[in-house]
């Protein structure tokens, strides 16, 4: 154990990927004789964990102390799996950097002048850093696979309803899912194995329905045009359509002509769920309270004005606007027609392809501080990541090349349950190009 902190440690002053540490607080809820014995994992900062903080990277949850454990959580603790800590993450989940995180900034362990990803990037780093073999994320738009792809490890976005949001802080219900970042295929497997299924805590978990065809033979690859992706995704996204060819895949060029629409759907949705969501954090019940304020209305307005940072504000904003008398059918509704056809895109690509293969974003991990993209530049980016999001279909991020000293990743989606078709062609790309280390990377603390 003495080794496993100061390991930690050491990277902690260098990336910065945990909330809190506490590698024995949580033990005793761990079974013993599990199959995944004292493996340790971090818990994104909005998934509940009992004994630890639940703070959402938000100031209006700062000290808030979580009195109960997710259902993921508790799942893969009777495995055997032991949670440290409790990850960085954008607040609230709005972000594709961490730096939206108000209590602490998160560093991409390849290149600390970048960022890990987002939202869930002190899960990722800490995964590519081997503080964990593994780390829970939550993915409403990409957030799992992007900084799986910023820093060079395995990022699950399951089916909706195959795991149990129970204990996941509400952002877009209708969107989000709890994730994984792995450190290889295999235990991102044998997590999401771990933790799937039907849980009385949540009415949107349903029964995992794979097809049961074993056989993956076409994938089909998304169409790139010009000027989509930087020129290093670009050749990394090339040598991953190189590599499935060598495999004997049957490859065809498709083309998703609702992509275009993909990010205002996302954002109309997301934020008009997030304006709902976010209502209950009002000063009154927990968290954040203006002692300041003199009346309920005075409580609420200055609690959610110091509680909240700019990227949630702007967000319920956008979020309240839509929802508004006489702007539903205007942007709401119309964002979800748009979202039907988005999956009816899908249908028609998995009737003659067994999964589909597209970049997971269209730079690799960029400085921080917006110097490279900026906030809106950001969210245009998440259009390869936010469809799988919008249909409800499970995807996953493979680390692909590593590009001028930076990790990149490809990710491929299946039709809804078909994780499987997408671990076993992530199994053969592992064969080929396993995910590669940061400078430092030890398992001497395993020891």
């Amino acid at each position: 154990m003495k080794k496993y902190r100061e390991y930690v440690e050491k990277w902690e002053r260098k990336i910065g990927s945990f909330l809190q540490f506490d590698p024995e607080k949580t033990k005793g809820d761990s079974n013993p004789d599990g199959v995944l014995k004292g493996i340790p994992f971090g818990v994104k900062d909005n998934i509940a964990l009992k004994g630890f903080d639940m703070t959402c990277g938000s100031k209006i949850l700062e000290n808030f102390n979580c009195p109960y454990t997710a259902t993921a959580v508790e799942q893969l603790q009777k495995a055997g799996a032991v949670a440290v800590g409790k990850m960085n993450m954008d607040e609230f989940g709005m972000g594709s950097s961490t730096d939206n995180s108000a209590l602490a900034e998160t560093n991409n362990p390849w290149d600390t002048s970048r960022v890990a990803g987002g939202s869930s990037g002190g899960s990722a780093a800490a995964v590519a850093a081997g503080l964990v073999p593994f780390a829970l994320g939550s993915d409403t738009g990409g957030s799992v696979r992007q900084p799986a792809s910023f820093c060079g490890v395995y990022g699950l976005k399951p089916t909706y309803g195959t795991v149990s949001r129970y204990g996941l802080t509400a952002y877009a219900s209708s969107l989000e899912t709890i994730g994984i970042c792995g450190e290889s295929t295999a235990i991102t497997r044998n997590v999401f194995n771990i933790m799937r299924g039907v849980d009385v805590m949540d009415n949107t978990t349903v029964d995992y329905k794979p097809s049961g065809k074993d056989d993956t033979q076409t994938i089909a690859v998304l169409k790139i045009g010009d000027g989509d992706l930087s020129e290093e995704v670009l050749n990394s996204y090339k040598v991953s359509i190189g590599r499935i060819k060598d495999l004997g895949y049957i490859v065809s060029e498709v083309e998703l002509p609702t992509l275009k629409f993909v990010v205002p759907a996302y954002y109309v949705i997301a934020t008009a769920e997030a304006s709902a969501n976010l209502a209950r954090f009002n000063g009154i019940r927990y968290g954040l309270a203006e002692k300041s304020a003199e009346t309920p209305s005075d409580l609420m307005q200055m609690s959610r004005n110091a509680g909240f940072g700019d990227e949630v504000k702007l967000r319920i904003l956008l979020g309240t606007y839509v929802l508004r008398s006489g702007f539903q059918d205007q942007y709401y509704h119309r964002a979800q027609k748009i979202r039907t056809a988005i999956l009816g895109d899908f249908n028609r690509i998995f009737e003659e392809a067994d999964a589909l293969m597209l970049p997971v974003f269209p730079t690799a991990a960029f400085h921080h501080g917006s110097s490279d993209l900026t906030q809106l530049q950001q969210k245009a980016a998440d259009l390869y990541t936010c469809s799988a999001n919008l249909a409800g279909l499970p995807a996953l991020a493979v680390p692909s090349t590593i590009e001028n000293g930076l990790p990149v990743g490809v990710q491929f989606t299946a039709p809804a349950f078909e994780e499987e078709r997408l671990f076993r062609i992530s199994e053969k790309l592992e064969e080929i190009f396993p995910a590669q280390k940061p400078e430092g990377f030890s398992k001497e603390w395993k020891a």
